[in-house]
Formats: structure tokens, sequence, C-alpha cells
């Protein structure tokens, strides 16, 4: 039997990915190990938003080779579409799988092992290349699945790859191509599938998740509010979550529609990305800091305090002071219950990199913290909010602490709480009162 280790770098959509392939190789009779250890196999699932996500990748790809000379490395992925040819050049790897190939591992394994050339493009440096130019190649959505969760209780289910968008700081349309969505039918066959497998929550992710349905004929098109109808059918499913959101899409019959859905959770997640108007320009980002407020506005007038969070980039090209105060003044306003801040990193083929005033990275270090800091209080803002009040938590893991055994687990809005257990309680359901802060960001919930 021969060993296989896999990696993921980047987001929600990879580790799906990644997850996906994991089970491709086990039932083809790979045995997973850890990355760590030694293995026949290396499937490094690389990204590409930003210099030091391929830096990263590439130090993967060469991490594996020093574990094992004489493995098979594969790269796939992100990276794969924005420097293949580099890692082919290179021999950093052996097997090239871009983006929707990666359904086609276990096959091209197949021919490397079983020297069957014949189904792979073999190069000179006998790298096996399966990739393609996904801005022009990707026209259809790539069938990958998986039939049981890597995890007892949650579970990323990928609907839709792609985007449209062009943001002028992203890489992430070249190297996924242009917006392809899953078909209904083929999403709710693999919920029900995690479901019998003891799965109670799934989250619905996507390259662009918004898009959803917009590739479809617009006379029999499922769009996001539609899927998640049908996905709200399936019994065993307890919860639903969803990906990140594009601001534009909470309308009052989109926010309408979740509300009567008592399984989505009210915890949403929309980019922002700047809170001045003239950086959102120039991210081409097509909204202002006005409509996006709207929009959160809109989630709660029908959802009770919910849960939302987002992503911000400091110190993108020519970013004054006064606009980055801008963006933490915004930011207060909004009251986000959780912020990712990233340092704007200058993208090789944007349109942002190409900008006049690119920023120093010590100032880039300095708003950031500044940011975290005010996003950490809000943080600790919502969380205290939610002292008092009663709540559902699904149980995931064990916890010990001052002697005491607990089982952690988040809320509808993914605060993490804590119930007192003696006895096993993983993927289970309790219901309590918030009763205060235990721990760090952990609260403690004493069950009715």
């Amino acid at each position: 039997m021969k060993k296989a280790a896999l990696h993921n770098l980047g987001c929600k959509v990879n580790a799906y990915e990644t997850e996906a392939m994991q089970q491709m190789l086990e039932e083809a009779g790979y045995q997973i190990v850890p990355f760590q250890e030694r293995a026949d196999v290396y499937v490094i699932n690389t990204c590409s938003v930003t210099n030091i996500a391929d830096r990263k990748s590439r130090q993967m790809l060469h991490r594996a080779r020093r574990r094992n000379p004489n493995a098979v490395i594969v790269a796939a992925g992100c990276y794969v579409q924005t420097a293949g040819q580099d890692i082919i050049m290179e021999g950093i790897a052996d097997i090239v799988l871009g983006n929707n190939k990666k359904k086609n591992l276990i096959s091209v394994l197949d021919a490397w092992y079983g020297c069957r050339m014949d189904a792979a493009k073999v190069n000179n440096s006998h790298t096996i290349c399966d990739w393609e130019d996904c801005n022009d190649g990707c026209k259809e959505y790539e069938h990958l699945s998986m039939t049981r969760p890597a995890g007892h209780t949650r579970a990323f289910v990928k609907v839709q790859d792609g985007c449209n968008q062009f943001c002028s700081y992203c890489i992430i349309p070249y190297a996924r191509g242009r917006v392809r969505s899953r078909k209904p039918q083929d999403v709710l066959a693999e919920i029900r599938a995690l479901a019998a497998g003891g799965c109670q929550e799934v989250v619905l992710t996507g390259i662009h998740l918004s898009s959803y349905g917009l590739d479809e004929d617009p006379a029999q098109r499922t769009d996001l509010a539609a899927l998640l109808a049908q996905v709200h059918e399936v019994d065993a499913i307890r919860r639903i979550r969803l990906g990140s959101l594009e601001p534009g899409i909470v309308t009052e019959e989109f926010a309408a529609a979740l509300a009567g859905m008592p399984k989505v959770c009210p915890h949403f997640h929309l980019s922002l990305q700047s809170g001045s108007d003239s950086v959102l320009k120039r991210m081409n980002r097509r909204y202002t800091a006005d409509a996006y407020a709207l929009h959160c506005e809109i989630l709660r007038r029908y959802f009770l305090d919910p849960a939302i969070t987002t992503d911000v980039i400091v110190g993108f090209p020519g970013e004054t002071e006064e606009e980055f105060e801008e963006t933490v003044r915004f930011a207060r306003r909004m009251r986000f219950s959780e912020m990712h801040i990233f340092k704007y990193s200058k993208r090789k083929g944007t349109k942002a990199a190409k900008m006049d005033g690119q920023i120093p990275e010590s100032v880039k270090a300095r708003r950031s913290a500044k940011l975290a800091a005010a996003a950490e209080e809000m943080a600790r803002d919502y969380r205290e909010r939610l002292v008092g009040a009663e709540r559902t938590v699904l149980l995931e893991e064990p916890f010990v602490l001052d002697g005491k055994q607990y089982y952690t687990g988040f809320t509808e809005e993914y605060v993490k709480v804590a119930v007192e257990s003696s006895y096993e309680r993983t993927n289970s359901l309790a219901h309590g009162k918030i009763m205060g802060h235990l721990a760090g960001e952990l609260y403690i919930l004493v069950e009715f």
C-alpha cells in the first residue's frame, strides 16, 4: 500500500478540494499519512492569492522533495495556473495539475507509475502536465465530491468556482477562470451523503459564492437563495452557513428568504476591503461604503444581532492616512463581530501592481496593528452581548481546564463556547444559557 500525504494552502475552496482529493486517494487504496511523515506521494494544493502564498507554495513543494527525494510530488491548484511553466522548467514537481484537473489525480498517478504516458502530455523533464490556462480553458464546473466529512460535525461544500469581478488587486479570476456553478442536484446529493455520514452542519462555499447560478440560462436559473431553500429540506442537516458574500447580494428579498429558513445561521461574511470610497474605486469594488452599510442594515432588520464579519486590506496603493482612518471609523460604525485584516501584497499580473503610491511595509504594519486592535475590541463586545442569551451549540471536541472536562462548539453566530460534561458529547447539540467568560475567547454555556 502506497502512502500519500496532502497539504492545503489558501481558502476554504482549496480545503474542500484537498479533502476531496484525499478521499479519492483513499478509495484508490492509498494510506493517508500526515504531511510531516515520509510518504510515496505528496499532494500540495497551492495558493496564489498573494506573493507570500506563492512563496509558501514553493516552500511546501521543496519541503516534500526533501522529506522523500524518491516520492512523487504533485503540485495542484492556483499557483500552477499562475506559474505552471516555472514549476515545469525547474522540475520542482513531478505532476502538475491545474484547476479543473484535480479530478484526474488518480488517473495521472496511474500513468506515472504505469508509464502509460499516452494518458498525459509529458515534457522533456518528464513532468506529467495536466493543466491549462484556466482563464480561457475552464468552461465547466469540475466534478469533485465527498461522501463523508473530514470532521464529524461540519463540512464545507463547494458549489461554485471562478470569478468575473476583476478587482484590481486580485489574481484569482486569472487562476480560477470565469464563474461556473455546480448543478443543484449534485450539491444535494453530496449533502445527503454527508448527512448520512453523521454531518449536521454544512458551509456552502465558492470562489465568488454570490455569483452562484449567474452562468445559467435566466429562464432555468437556480440562484443562491433558491439553492439554500433546497438544502434546507435535507432533514438530517441541522445548520447551514454561507461562505464569503459580496455585499450587493443582500437585498430585502434575499434577507427575507434566509430569515424564513431556521437552519440558516445568523453569521454572514460580507467582504469590505476598505471603508474609503476613493480606495474602493481604485480597487474596482463597485460599491460605496454607504451602500455596504445599507446591506448590513438589511441583515440586522431580519436577524437579531447577527454576526457580521469581513475582510479588510490595509496599505492599498495610494492609501493616505485619512483614507485609512476612514476605514477605521467605518469598521467601528459597522460593529463587526470579526475582521480578517490583510496587508496589501503586490501581485504581479494585476492592475494594482502597476499603480503609483506603493505603501512601505512599515506603514502597512502600523495600520494593520491599529485596525486589529479595533477589531479585537469589537469582537469582544459582540461576544459579551451574548452573555445571558439562550443558545444551541453543536459540540465538537473535548477540552480540559483546571481539571474539569468540557466539550467546545460554536453558537449559530460562530462564537465558541464550552459545556461542562464528563461523558462523550462530540457531534451533539446542547441548549442552554451563556453565563460568562471562561478562558481566552471561550465562553461557558450552562445547559437547561
